[in-house]
Parts: structure tokens; sequence; C-alpha cells
């Protein structure tokens, strides 16, 4: 029975290293996202719109 414990202690460790993993992935995808947004760039493109 305390190998079944220590089993479950182990796969509850991975699991939360897992989520925590996932956790900094999606913070640093919308750090990056928030990184790429240019105040020009998004002026330039409604100029050439309104010219169209």
């Amino acid at each position: 029975m305390e190998f079944f414990n220590q089993a479950i202690d182990i796969l509850k460790i991975l699991v939360m290293a897992l989520g925590a993993g996932l956790a900094v992935w999606g913070v640093i995808n919308l750090l990056e996202g928030y990184g790429s947004d240019n105040p020009a760039a998004k002026s330039q493109g409604i100029k050439q719109l309104m010219a169209k």
C-alpha cells in the first residue's frame, strides 16, 4: 500500500509541475502578444483603409 501512496504523491508533483509550466508558457505568450502592439503600424493601417 505504501508503494501506491508514494506513486500518487509523485503523480501529484508531476501534475503540479506540468500546470506551472503551462502557466508560465501562457504568461510569456500573453506578454509577447502585448509587446508586438505598435501604435504607429495601426495608424498606418487605418490611413490606408480610409484612403481606399
